[in-house]
């Protein structure tokens, strides 16, 4: 079912190469006190971090044309690793923390609320859940603010307010934008408001057209053209003093059709299964009281050779989300499934819209993992 072989996964390297270490190393390079710098930044008065949705540093590597700018910028960039799941909920997370996902708790685009039999949604939350209690950590925002800085988060007007804003980016004084132009605007604008500032500036356009279309379609190449266009204006209205950083939160594949695995059509992957959570390139499974050990025998042999499927306890030993803290760990479920090549672990009655998907991302592989780390200096 999958068109690559069976290698090895591409762990996270955390402490020196994920969001979460770029997240710290930009505070680090502000001169936030107590903040580390593992990327070595250089210092600046100013940062502005351009965050596009989906953009895989294997993607950009491979379209240059469509990218022109990005592309030039590539060729003294260097490509960090996500973290695990490789998913919009924990990657922004871990740059809106400094952490990663194993000390944030924010570890998938759906995970047990432990003791309630119910599936958080990150994206789209639950008015039951605190988000301060869910993530009690403190921002990056939150930090910065503290320092004296400005903190600024410029993105689309209807992420202002949701709970999984208020769990992993609170802190920040939000510029809402709903184009493009009004993204570089909005950032230009908000850089100029202080000596010394934290921006951050959110694209998803090119991730929901890979989705939509597919990561190899004529759409989703003209919306690169787009977000190329968009990065090299937002570098033109830096003010003198400024850095801009460019990255993403993960990459995508494309699923075919011979690809997906039903969950929902084979008895033997809901056999003893409470919960079914994650998305479909990065599982979590929740077994009932006492299956766990046959719902990881029963996964690991349906999957064979098209998922690393591991037990809760082997996929935090092999560092999947980096250290767990024991707070977080039940959310993570009995067993882990991280789909090889171009499979996925699909639910068609349970999750139809997200079964449709033809672009899909959160496991291990380096088209997900990997995402680029771009940088400029307004001189």
């Amino acid at each position: 079912m999958t068109d690559e072989p069976r290698t090895t996964p591409t762990v996270p390297s955390y402490g020196d190469g994920t969001l979460a270490d770029l997240a710290s190393s930009l505070l680090g390079s502000l001169e936030v006190p107590g903040e580390a710098n593992p990327l070595g930044l250089p210092e600046a008065l100013r940062a502005c971090l351009l965050i596009v949705d989906g953009l895989g540093w294997e993607l950009l590597r491979d379209h240059p044309a469509a990218a022109p700018f990005l592309s030039e910028l590539a060729r003294a960039g260097r490509p960090l690793t996500a973290g695990f799941p490789s998913t919009t909920v924990t990657s922004l997370s871990s740059l809106g923390t400094g952490r990663p996902p194993g000390e944030h708790g924010m570890l998938g685009y759906q995970v047990a609320i432990p003791g309630t039999g119910k599936l958080l949604n990150g994206l789209r939350w639950d008015a039951h859940v605190d988000p301060l209690v869910w993530q009690p950590g403190s921002t990056v925002y939150e930090r910065a603010a503290a320092a004296g800085l400005g903190a600024f988060r410029v993105a689309a007007g209807a992420f202002e307010k949701s709970g999984f804003s208020q769990a992993a980016m609170r802190g920040a004084a939000y510029r809402p934008a709903d184009s493009l132009g009004a993204l570089a605007a909005r950032a230009g604008s908000a850089l100029r408001e202080t000596d010394r500032s934290l921006v951050t500036v959110y694209v998803r356009d090119l991730d929901a057209t890979g989705h939509v279309f597919g990561c190899g379609s004529a759409a989703w190449y003209y919306e690169l053209g787009h977000v190329d266009r968009l990065a090299e204006q937002l570098a033109s209205a830096l003010p003198s003093g400024t850095r801009l950083y460019v990255t993403a939160d993960h990459g995508m594949v494309d699923v075919p059709a011979a690809g997906r695995i039903d969950v929902d059509a084979i008895p033997a992957l809901r056999e003893g299964v409470a919960l079914l959570g994650g998305e479909a390139r990065a599982r979590h499974v929740y077994a009932r009281p006492g299956a766990a050990a046959d719902v990881l025998a029963a996964w690991r042999d349906t999957l064979a050779e098209n998922a690393w499927v591991l037990s809760r306890d082997a996929a935090i030993g092999e560092g999947w989300f980096g250290p767990v803290n024991d707070s977080v760990a039940a959310r993570i479920g009995d067993v882990v499934a991280a789909a090889t090549g171009t499979a996925a672990m699909v639910a068609t009655r349970a999750e139809p819209r997200e079964s449709a998907l033809v672009g899909m991302h959160g496991s291990l592989t380096p088209a997900e993992q990997l995402i680029p780390l771009l940088s400029h200096e307004a001189l």
